[in-house]
C-alpha cells in the first residue's frame, strides 16, 4: 500500500475507533456532551508526517494501548486548541475549520491542492512547517514509511501561493538559531523562500520565514521543521512554537511586520551564513537526506 495512504488510513481508523468509544453508551455520550459544551478553546486542524498529535507510533495497537512515544508540542497546543487531527485535506474536512496546522506534510493530491488552496482564500488561517531537508531523528529507519518525510513536496501550492522553496547548499549542518520578530527559532540545514509573480507575500529572516495574504486569508511558513524534533526538542523550541501559533493564527494585521518589504518576481535574499541555493524541483536530494540523518 502507498505509505500516504497508510498513514491517513491509521489516522482515519484511530479518529473512528476513539469517536466508538466515546459515544460507547447513553452516559458516555452525556459526558461526551458536556466536554463540548464547555471546552471553548477554537479548533486546530492538525495534519503532517511529524507526529504532533499520535506521537510516533507501530500502528494503531500501539496508539490506542499508549504505548506511542507523546509529541511535546501536542501538550502545549492544547493548551489553547481543540486539535482535530486530519487523514486529508478535502473540502469537507476543512470546511468547519478556520484554523490549521502542517507540519512536514506529505505531498498533496491535486484535488487536495484545489481544496487547501480555496480555503485558506475564504479565510482559513494556516501555519504550515515546510522544511527542504528534515533533520529531525525517529526511531524507525531511513526508507521506513512510518519516517517523517525527509523531503518537503509542496512546490505546486507553494507557487500558487507566489512562493518558491529553495534549499541552499553549503550552510553547515547543525543546530542553530535564527531571529524571528525577537525570538530565537532553532533551526538545521533550512530552506529560503524566493518570492514569484502570482502572491503577495513579506519574506523574513533572510527568507526563512513567509507570510502571505491569500484571499482572504493567511499563510505563514517556515523553511524548517527542527524545533518540532521530538526526540531531543531544542531549549528553545516551545517559545519558538508559541510565538510562531500566536502570530499565525490569531487575529491581527497580515503579512509580517511593517518595516519588511515585499518581494516581487526575480528577487530573493540571501540566506545567513551565505551558500549556493537549488530549487526543490532538482535531483539528488533523497541521497542528500540520508547523509545528514542521524538514527537515534
Amino acid at each position: 500500500m502507498c505509505p500516504f495512504l497508510r498513514s491517513a488510513n491509521i489516522a482515519a481508523a484511530a479518529l473512528a475507533l476513539s469517536a466508538a468509544l466515546l459515544a460507547s453508551g447513553p452516559q458516555a455520550t452525556r459526558a461526551q456532551a458536556s466536554v463540548l459544551e464547555v471546552d471553548s478553546r477554537p479548533a486546530l486542524g492538525l495534519m503532517g508526517t511529524i507526529p504532533l498529535y499520535w506521537g510516533e507510533a507501530d500502528g494503531l495497537d500501539e496508539i490506542l494501548g499508549g504505548g506511542a512515544e507523546p509529541h511535546w508540542a501536542r501538550a502545549q497546543l492544547e493548551e489553547r486548541y481543540r486539535l482535530q487531527p486530519l487523514p486529508a485535506l478535502t473540502k469537507e474536512q476543512l470546511a468547519p475549520l478556520k484554523l490549521l496546522l502542517l507540519a512536514q506534510p506529505r505531498a498533496l493530491s491535486p484535488a487536495e491542492n484545489v481544496a487547501l488552496d480555496g480555503w485558506v482564500r475564504s479565510g482559513g488561517q494556516l501555519l504550515l512547517f515546510a522544511d527542504p531537508l528534515l533533520t529531525g531523528e525517529s526511531r524507525f529507519s531511513l526508507g521506513d514509511r512510518r519516517r517523517p518525510q525527509e523531503v518537503i513536496l509542496l512546490s505546486p501550492i507553494l507557487r500558487r501561493w507566489g512562493l518558491e522553496l529553495e534549499f541552499v547548499e553549503d550552510q553547515p549542518a547543525g543546530l542553530a538559531l535564527r531571529e524571528i520578530a525577537g525570538r530565537a527559532v532553532p533551526v538545521n540545514l533550512p530552506g529560503r523562500f524566493a518570492a514569484s509573480v502570482q502572491g503577495v507575500c513579506a519574506l523574513e529572516a533572510a527568507g526563512l520565514l513567509a507570510d502571505c495574504v491569500v484571499g482572504e486569508g493567511r499563510v505563514l511558513v517556515l523553511a524548517d521543521a527542527a524545533l518540532l524534533d521530538l526526540h531531543h526538542p531544542a531549549p528553545e523550541a516551545a517559545p519558538a512554537l508559541e510565538m510562531l501559533v500566536e502570530r499565525a493564527l490569531t487575529t491581527g494585521d497580515f503579512a509580517g511586520r511593517a518595516d519588511e518589504p515585499r518581494l516581487g518576481s526575480g528577487q530573493s535574499v540571501d540566506s545567513q551564513g551565505g551558500g549556493r541555493s537549488r530549487s526543490l524541483a532538482s535531483t539528488g536530494f533523497e541521497k542528500l537526506a540520508a547523509s545528514v540523518h542521524n538514527p537515534p
